[in-house]
């Protein structure tokens, strides 16, 4: 492991000399993640982009790629494009990006079944804002706004998320 690394703790996550809290999935952490089980995978996970709403936010760094009006992802395990960023129209089930609530105003992206994904292993794993302090997600891993800039600011192509 390295400084660069972010490894979940049952304190928080910890990344670059810091204890950050956060929150998981309402599954808990599970060995074998499936579609809709609401668990974060336990793994080594590498960052593999950056997601912004540039309506709301300033790029948050020279890499992130903005969130535009028609894009979604794929969470449907009997589509071609299963857990991929897909434009709207798109008829198979999906999470929209751009979203009403700030949760997805800035995502980091986990290579968490992907670029390949394996049917029904559970699509993307975000690291994103939380709806409030304690409250799990759908399996991404979550912080307050303010320390999910910070973040963001200081990871690489490097950084790793590492659930143990």
């Amino acid at each position: 492991m390295t400084a660069d690394d972010m490894v979940l703790t049952p304190q928080g996550l910890r990344f670059q000399g810091q204890l950050w809290p956060c929150t998981i999935g309402k599954g808990g952490i599970s060995d074998r993640k499936r579609e809709g089980d609401g668990a974060t995978p336990r793994g080594i996970h590498r960052i593999v982009g950056m997601l912004y709403r540039p309506d709301r936010i300033a790029r948050p760094t020279s890499w992130a790629k903005p969130i535009g009006p028609q894009d979604l992802w794929s969470d449907d395990p009997s589509d071609v494009d299963y857990n991929m960023m897909v434009c709207a129209p798109y008829p198979h089930s999906h999470e929209r990006l751009r979203r009403a609530d700030p949760l997805y105003d800035l995502v980091i992206l986990t290579d968490w079944n992907w670029p390949y994904a394996v049917r029904g292993r559970g699509s993307a794993i975000f690291i994103h804002q939380w709806r409030r302090p304690g409250f799990p997600t759908e399996g991404c891993v979550a912080f307050s706004r303010e320390n999910l800039h910070a973040i963001a600011r200081q990871i690489r192509y490097s950084t790793r998320l590492i659930v143990p």
